[in-house]
């Protein structure tokens, strides 16, 4: 069968990669069918979509033991892509005079967990606790990186938070950010469960800063004295606070500068949505280590976290980032690692989100499968052989 037009483009973005110094040409078109499946509409993330959804030429067994026996290195993959995404939004970031954004945070991958006494249990799952649903979730939990502009946005890295290994989802984002190589300012991003001391002092150690949800319960030392964030909010009047308006919101803004627990010096910002009462209820408190930020450019910044729940909302919605039906860890760890291409290559092609991204290469391949028919059609070749190799037959 000759290769779908549609297969050529994402060849083509791997080529680009410099995958083809790495991998050989059996694996990168295991990939490239990979990549094309989880990107077809309805895709659910089993091996049988992977197999018909890409028309892939062999037999199903063979993704089977691509997944788990084959002798590729995913890592490859992936440092390969970093590379790639860190020159592009440099580029991105360079052309408009905008620092970079890094976002922190984590998801989890939920699955019904078996029995204890379940002689094959998906490996390395445990109960997490949700911070959308609040309550325990069974599943793989993954601390993820996106690095991102002011226009643009790609997931970056990722990570199994495994409670057996010892190591805390801080540790691991510390981990994640040391493969950060940029000549940029950078923004580390992260909401209010994420902003330990040593996650805070190892992004301050690499030249970036932080901006960062704070708990209301946070101690700040306003003229030196020690306070929780929402018991000072209780003292503080409308008159006290001044308009912000970011993007489409107006916002009350207290601004506090000086020390807290861990840092010598930063800014935190008490906020109020402007048509809500300010209570402690409606509180949110916003970090920012770097003082020279105004508040309207701290809440700005702040707000492209965004992108990160967008991410994992799309991720798992459309290219089921947690819809593996598979037991073995290092099956799922490369499952997740050909998600990531295929998220960064929708967003690539598209220029814009994943969501576009996705709606245009499906658009492409309809087309792609059409010419295909139509200029096999033309070549006599007979309808039942073209149904076999589009995998309809």
């Amino acid at each position: 069968m000759n290769r779908l037009a549609h297969h050529q483009g994402i060849h083509k973005f791997f080529t680009t990669l410099g995958l083809a110094l790495y991998f050989s040409k059996p694996v990168l078109k295991h990939l490239v069918h990979i990549v094309d499946a989880m990107i077809t509409k309805g895709f659910s993330g089993t091996l049988t979509d992977l197999h018909h959804g890409s028309f892939h030429p062999n037999h199903r067994t063979t993704l089977s033991h691509f997944f788990t026996k084959s002798p590729w290195e995913e890592e490859t993959l992936l440092r390969k892509l970093q590379q790639w995404i860190l020159r592009c939004v440099e580029r991105i970031a360079k052309q408009e005079n905008q620092p970079l954004f890094v976002s922190i945070d984590d998801t989890i991958c939920q699955k019904t967990k078996p029995s204890p006494r379940a002689t094959n249990a998906i490996q390395a799952c445990d109960w997490h606790d949700s911070h959308t649903e609040k309550k325990s979730i069974g599943g793989h939990s993954l601390v993820w990186l996106m690095v991102h502009t002011a226009t643009q946005a790609f997931p970056f890295a990722f990570r199994l938070y495994d409670k057996a290994a010892g190591k805390s989802k801080g540790e691991l984002a510390i981990k994640m950010l040391s493969s950060l190589d940029v000549r940029r300012p950078v923004y580390v991003l992260m909401d209010s469960w994420h902003p330990s001391k040593a996650l805070v002092e190892a992004c301050l150690k690499k030249g970036f800063h932080v901006i960062a949800m704070l708990k209301t319960n946070r101690i700040l030392y306003p003229n030196g004295i020690a306070v929780q964030a929402k018991q000072l909010s209780r003292s503080i009047e409308p008159d006290d606070t001044r308009l912000v308006t970011v993007g489409e919101e107006r916002y009350r803004v207290y601004r506090c500068e000086g020390a807290l627990n861990g840092l010598d010096d930063a800014v935190v910002l008490l906020v109020w949505k402007a048509d809500q009462p300010m209570t402690p209820e409606h509180l949110h408190c916003v970090l920012s280590t770097d003082r020279e930020l105004s508040d309207e450019e701290i809440l700005r910044y702040d707000a492209q976290r965004w992108s990160i729940e967008c991410f994992f909302r799309q991720a798992k919605d459309q290219l089921k980032l947690d819809g593996y039906r598979v037991r073995h860890i290092r099956t799922v760890k490369r499952y997740w690692a050909v998600v990531l291409p295929s998220c960064v290559y929708s967003i690539a092609e598209s220029q814009q989100t994943l969501s576009a991204g996705l709606e245009l290469l499906r658009s492409r391949k309809g087309h792609s499968v059409v010419e295909f028919i139509y200029n096999a059609a033309k070549q006599d070749i007979p309808i039942d052989v073209i149904k076999k190799w589009l995998r309809i037959a």
